[in-house]
């Protein structure tokens, strides 16, 4: 039998100019995105402005450290604004809620330790994740009276309005054109 040999034409591509744009590579799109939602959840106005593109990642889906950041919704209702965080495998006491120069701040860490002995082996491994979020505090909220609730992995910040905001907010009729 006789061999049929095909030429294929090999096409290449001039190199990129020393200094040229990189092609769209999609590890470092996502890396980027994280730095841009760290800036972000840390509040560093003057870190931020350097990386000002906008995530096109949802935030809930980016891993932080191992840890999940958490979902976290803001509503407003009952006369103020509910903060809700999703927090399944935590307690209370791994949970910490603080409030400093305008900040609501949720914090949570969570560690474990497995050991294992056997008479041809020793296990131990060790695992730890924490994560932080901060919002800033709506200037018509009455600090005094927030208050933080934990039930079944969720948390429940309620940050009520000031007497004097209720007071002002109206009800304003909306009329066709």
């Amino acid at each position: 039998m006789s061999e049929k040999k095909t030429e294929i034409e090999v096409k290449r591509e001039p190199a990129p100019a020393v200094g040229a744009p990189m092609p769209d590579w999609e590890p470092l799109r996502a890396l980027r995105h994280q730095i841009d939602r760290l800036m972000t959840d840390f509040e560093w106005p003057d870190l931020r402005h350097a990386w000002s593109r906008k995530p096109t990642i949802p935030p809930s889906a980016w891993p932080a450290f191992g840890v999940a950041i958490p979902a976290v919704d803001l509503v407003e209702r009952n006369g103020g604004y509910e903060l809700q965080a999703e927090l399944p495998g935590l307690s209370e006491d791994q949970i910490e809620v603080k409030l400093s120069n305008g900040m609501v701040t949720i914090k949570g860490e969570k560690s474990s330790e497995r050991v294992e002995d056997d008479d041809d082996y020793h296990l131990r491994e060790r695992s730890f994740g924490s994560f932080q979020r901060s919002f800033r505090v709506p200037a018509n909220v009455d600090a005094d009276k927030i208050e933080a609730r934990f039930d079944k992995g969720v948390l429940k910040v309620t940050l009520p309005k000031s007497a004097a905001a209720i007071e002002n907010e109206r009800k304003i009729k909306v009329k066709a054109a």
